[in-house]
């Protein structure tokens, strides 16, 4: 669902919310304040099950909206953590006929600033005059467009609505991969990963249910295996899990720490898993593996594992 600026009054709450950015005059610091507290909170926990549980909430969001950036789930977590699926004020109306009930608070997130770019400063034609850049080469009305910044916009989960039903908001039952194994593996092209199911019989790499290897130094794709079985939800995320290793760490720092690529894996895996319906109650994600990431490394972290998770929804759903 798009997400787009609109104009409707800011006051307005019968939902409850954790956190709100009601002063419009502050409203991007307090947001990107927001954000900054958040990881360097999660980046200093102690406590492995505090530590977990915060983690697991952001990756239960992520699982819902996985093509929003790391830092705009963050922003609907702290401000409806139950949200389901936003979208604009206007797009509500147009695209699904459906109204924003009277009294509701607007969700925060950030939008891109798409306009006219300078081809040197990388300013809008506005921030360009007020800048030293000395560029004139093209009139502003000729400059590319492109993304020149972010601004706060408003969104509304569809609780705060009503009208017409949307026909996707009921999820499959739990546990039921529906052709997910299939699809994965239809997938692996525009991924750029081999992937084989292989039969327990033939299976080669002892207790382990999947493996991401390269097979030589000349290996252009990673190598994915999974060994069968009947359970098709736990293949299939078997098999994303693995999938997640291949993208986020084929060309891996052979100095970082296999617990910390582990984290990222599962982290990936539940995402995409419960975006598919299946059942993330047998994840275990231990974050005292990133008990000494500085804030920023541990943000970073969260960017790729929110940008990979997209990719994998994204080529299977295609």
């Amino acid at each position: 669902m798009s997400t787009i600026q609109t104009d409707l009054p800011e006051t307005v709450s019968s939902q409850q919310t954790s956190c709100t950015f009601d002063e419009s005059d502050t409203r991007a610091d307090d947001m990107q304040d927001q954000l900054d507290a958040w990881v360097a909170d999660l980046a200093e926990l102690t406590d492995d099950a505090q530590a977990s549980e915060q983690f697991q909430q952001w990756l239960d969001v992520q699982s819902k909206f996985h093509d929003y950036s790391a830092r705009n789930t963050l922003l609907i977590q702290l401000q409806c953590p139950e949200a389901t699926k936003v979208a604009g004020y206007n797009t509500w109306q147009e695209e699904f006929d459906r109204q924003v009930q009277q009294g509701e608070d607007a969700i925060w997130i950030w939008a891109p600033i798409i306009t006219n770019k300078c081809p040197e400063c990388g300013n809008s034609p506005s921030y360009h005059a007020n800048t030293e850049c000395e560029y004139d080469k093209t009139e502003p009305g000729e400059w590319s467009r492109g993304l020149v910044g972010f601004r706060p916009t408003a969104v509304f989960d569809v609780s705060q609505t009503e009208g017409e039903p949307l026909p996707d908001l009921e999820t499959e039952t739990h546990g039921e991969a529906d052709g997910l194994v299939e699809h994965l593996l239809a997938a692996t092209d525009d991924l750029g990963v081999d992937a084989t199911v292989v039969a327990p019989e033939e299976w080669t790499h002892g207790s382990a249910r999947g493996v991401c290897e390269r097979r030589s130094v000349t290996t252009t794709n990673p190598v994915v295996e999974v060994v069968d079985r009947d359970n098709r939800a736990d293949l299939a995320r078997t098999l994303i899990h693995e999938f997640a290793h291949a993208l986020l760490h084929f060309e891996r720092d052979p100095d970082e720490e296999t617990s910390r690529l582990e984290v990222e894996a599962e982290a990936v895996a539940y995402i995409v898993s419960r975006h598919f319906g299946l059942d993330p109650d047998n994840s275990a994600f231990y974050l005292a593996a990133w008990d000494d990431d500085a804030p920023e490394t541990l943000h970073d972290r969260l960017d790729r594992i929110s940008a990979t998770a997209a990719d994998l929804i994204d080529a299977v759903e295609e």
